[in-house]
Formats: C-alpha cells, structure tokens, sequence
C-alpha cells in the first residue's frame, strides 16, 4: 500500500472519531479541503461512498464502518514501525496514554511527568484520572495503574509499590470530636467512604497479636479517592488513606493517625500494592521509561 494512502487512513479515521471535517482537520493541524481530498480519493480507489454528509453531521456509511477497523491497524502498525525505528537509535518519541486513580493527581503523576518530560522531550502524555478499574485494551491506552491485579490472562501487572493504609483525621477533627477508644466507637464518629467499584464496605484491621473486620456506616460517601482526602484534610471525618499519600500531612501536623498499631487490609490480610497493567507484548521504549520511572518514585515511598 502506497504512504500517501496511509495520510489518507489518518484522515478518514480522524473525521470519522470527530464527525466533523473542520474540527478533524484542526487536530491534525490541515485545512478541511485536503481531508476533503483524501476522503475522496479513498471512495475513487474503492468504488465506495464512505460517508454520509449533512449540515448538521458526518456519518460513516456501512462501507465505512467496514474500513474503520481496519484503518485503525494499519496506523497502528505504522506507528509501531516508527517506534522501533526509534528504539533503534535510543530515541523515545510519540505519546504515551495512561488512567490512574484521582489520588495519584494529588501531587505524584503531576510532579512525575514534569521530570519525565525534561528527559524525554519528545514524548507527549496523556492522563485519565479516574478511580475505575479501566481496561487498557478497551480504553486504548498503553498502560492502567490501579491497585487490582489484573485478572485477565491478556493482560501482564507490573508491580509499582507496596503501601499501608490507617486511618486518619484532621487534629481539628480530633479536638472537637475526641479519638475513639476502640475500633468499635467508630461507630459514633463521622466516618468517610469510597465508594469506587471494586472498594471493600468493611475495614478489615490487623494490629499486635490480632485481626478483625468493621463494617463501615459512614456519614459521607465519596466515588472519588481525591475527595475523602480532601475531606480528611478539612476536619469532616476520620477516612481509611493510603500511608504514601497521608503521612506527608501527618509530618506537616495536618492528619493524625486513629489507632497507629492498626493496619487496615485486604480481605485476605495483606497489604496493598500498585500496579501498572498493560497488555501482553513488547512495550514502546517511551512506556517503559515512563513505567521504570514511576517505579523508582514508589520505591521511595514504600515503607516498612
């Protein structure tokens, strides 16, 4: 196949994910009339109408939902080619699209990129922040770091850091409410919940000589990690926080942590750990750097 029908490939599939010509062509940075050529030279060279056109949207035709997979492969393909090419000569170049917990937006992946794009100034990033368990194959994205091992055999975890979580409150909050005295005087405090899919209801602890779970009645419930941070910070409650994101506060004097001897677990007992989860194959040379960069960053977070 001809590289100009490859620019054509972009084209087609540009407008088809924008189902516009001029917002297609802003994005790729060409002029409506040459998508409109390479649209039309793609419907000579097949004999197909690949697009209907309105005043008000552009739509595929069954001929173009048809081509559309597999415009998609070939630019994948040839985006594959030009990494190698670049591995090759030790060149780390294109973008790199990831999802990660609203927590990690706190400061870590902000602070992390920043240094990643000083070393690789040629690579492009793109963040989701989100506390779903997003599948990178479905969400087209190179990797996923969430706390879950996968559990599809399609995809490989690559562990990042292990970590503890307690529970935490403001001193504030504290001071006005008091500590509780045991794991059951919870239930007469304001407590705050994740709400996430794939988020355990109960706070299982593990402390000197013992175990034991709590089922949680909170007072507020939030879908967002970030959210019961900043809620812990601002003195509405005691929240189950992951150390490498709390302890900053507890040395700044603005947490504390409620029953310091008391971990909280899985349900199985163990403590949790961060993954990047991507799809089985080779991975670009930009993903690994960014992936070994993250996990220098959780080696020096983890804690005993």
């Amino acid at each position: 196949m001809a590289l100009d029908m490859l620019a054509d490939l972009e084209a087609f599939s540009t407008v088809a994910r924008k189902r516009s010509f001029v917002v297609a062509a802003r994005s790729l940075g060409r002029s409506p009339s040459s998508l409109t050529r390479a649209i039309q030279g793609l419907e000579e060279r097949s004999g197909v109408k690949l697009f209907n056109r309105s005043a008000n949207a552009v739509t595929l035709t069954e001929a173009g939902e048809r081509l559309l997979p597999h415009a998609y492969r070939m630019l994948d393909l040839q985006r594959e080619a030009d990494e190698d090419l670049a591995g090759l000569s030790g060149l780390a170049t294109g973008w790199i699209r990831f999802s990660a917990p609203q927590s990690l937006a706190h400061t870590v992946v902000p602070g992390l990129i920043a240094q990643y794009s000083q070393r690789y100034p040629d690579v492009s990033v793109d963040v989701i922040f989100t506390d779903a368990a997003v599948d990178p194959v479905k969400g087209k994205l190179d990797f996923s770091i969430r706390g879950a091992f996968p559990q599809s055999s399609d995809l490989i975890g690559y562990p990042l850091w292990s970590y503890s979580r307690y529970l935490y409150a403001s001193p504030g909050y504290l001071e006005r409410c008091g500590l509780p005295a045991s794991i059951e005087a919870l239930e007469q405090h304001a407590l705050i919940l994740h709400t996430a899919p794939r988020i355990l209801k109960e706070w299982n602890f593990r402390g000197p000589g013992q175990a034991g779970s709590f089922r949680v009645h909170p007072k507020f419930r939030f879908s967002s990690g970030a959210a019961v941070f900043q809620a812990a910070l601002a003195g509405a409650g005691i929240a189950r926080l992951a150390d490498w994101l709390a302890e900053p506060e507890v040395a700044a004097g603005r947490l504390a942590r409620v029953f310091p001897e008391y971990k909280l677990t899985s349900s199985t007992g163990e403590d949790p750990r961060m993954h990047a989860v991507y799809p089985a194959g080779n991975l670009p040379l930009r993903v690994k750097n960014l992936l070994d960069m993250i996990r220098v960053y959780g080696d020096s977070v983890s804690r005993p």
